[in-house]
C-alpha cells in the first residue's frame, strides 16, 4: 500500500467518523472540547485497563486452579 492511498484512506475513516458522531456540524471550539474529551476518556480506560486488568486476572487464575487441582499453600510454606 503506498503512502498516497494510505493517506486517503486515513481521511476516508476520519470522515466516517465524523459523520457517525455528528461532529462536523460542530464549530471548531466544540469540535476540540468533543475530541479533548473524548481522548481523556479513552487514555483513561486504556490505563485502567492496563493497571487492574492484569491483577483481576491473576486472582481469577489463582481461585481457578484450587478448584482443578491445584495446590493449597499451608502457613508452613508462607513462613519458609
Amino acid at each position: 500500500m503506498d503512502v498516497k492511498s494510505m493517506k486517503y484512506h486515513l481521511y476516508w475513516l476520519y470522515c466516517q467518523f465524523e459523520l457517525i458522531t455528528c461532529s462536523y456540524l460542530m464549530e471548531p471550539w466544540e469540535k476540540l472540547l468533543f475530541y479533548t474529551f473524548n481522548v481523556t476518556m479513552l487514555a483513561m480506560f486504556l490505563y485502567t485497563a492496563y493497571i487492574f486488568v492484569p491483577v483481576r486476572i491473576s486472582t481469577a487464575f489463582r481461585f481457578f486452579l484450587r478448584f482443578f487441582g491445584g495446590q493449597q499453600e499451608n502457613a508452613v510454606s508462607i513462613v519458609k
